[in-house]
């Protein structure tokens, strides 16, 4: 059998004397759906950005595709196969959908040094197949900067995906959004990946997409990695209820599916 996809092995972070993650390992499978939950200063971002090269742990290791990418930067973690969205969607403002679309093939295919003027142009001409598969064809012609929220995310979550990574990490993916327009994300989100062969790690504070969409659950509590399976099994552990909720009370069977709404992690 061939390894996990990522693997994260005894991870630890400081700050100032704080442990942000304390002992921490978990993988993710090749074209595997993976959310990472827990509540309010669990951990969970750190770990996002240690992954992606932001910062780099106190101890432990992280292999990504067989090769470890500890101490590896940012833009080079990107290029070896490991796109990231935000909570906060970033994307080009200035520029039409279409020609944010273009301006990332471009790059993408390393032809960065002179992307703008005609060259630019010229792609931006010619991708119509690529705003249908990515999904973002009705508004491609509309400018980023005025784009609604939920069309930003898509955005982000296509300009991300553009380049075909093997992992896509997502941070709160469906932050600020109403619940049927994070299910329809979601679903476009978990579609693209699996047209593009690709794993998907997110975290998330609403429960109902949490469980709906993923096929593990790691749960983070202050730092440490308490619970790591299949949804139905988390749901049911009484750990992991206290956790999100205090002591689980005599009507608490599972995690509530209550959606929480954005917070940081």
């Amino acid at each position: 059998m061939s390894e996990p996809l990522l693997v994260v092995e005894h991870l630890v972070k400081s700050f100032d004397g704080v442990d942000a993650l304390r002992d921490v390992s978990f993988t993710v499978s090749r074209r595997g759906i993976v959310a990472m939950i827990g509540p309010n200063g669990a951990g969970k971002t750190t770990c996002f950005n240690l992954i992606h090269g932001q910062l780099v742990p106190d101890a432990g290791d992280i292999r990504f595709d067989g090769a470890s990418i500890v101490g590896v930067p940012t833009h080079a973690i990107a290029h070896r196969g490991i796109a990231r969205t935000f909570q906060i969607p970033a994307t080009f403002a200035s520029m039409t959908v279409r020609e944010a679309v273009a301006l990332s093939l471009i790059a993408g295919a390393k032809r960065d040094a002179r992307v703008l003027g005609p060259p630019l142009k010229a792609r931006a001409a010619s991708v119509d197949v690529d705003l249908a598969r990515l999904q973002v064809d009705d508004i491609a012609d509309a400018h980023c900067g005025t784009l609604a929220y939920g069309d930003a995310k898509r955005l982000e979550i296509a300009l991300a995906l553009i380049g075909s990574p093997k992992l896509l990490l997502m941070d709160e993916p469906t932050a600020g959004m109403t619940p049927t327009a994070r299910r329809a994300l979601m679903t476009i989100v978990l579609a693209l990946a699996r047209e593009h062969a690709a794993s998907v790690f997110f975290t998330e504070h609403d429960m109902d997409i949490v469980f709906g969409f993923a096929e593990r659950v790691i749960v983070l509590d202050r730092g440490a990695l308490i619970a790591d399976g299949p949804p139905a099994e988390i749901q049911a552990r009484k750990d992991v209820q206290a956790a999100y909720l205090g002591e689980p009370g005599p009507a608490t069977d599972a995690v509530s599916t209550r959606a929480t709404g954005p917070a940081p992690a």
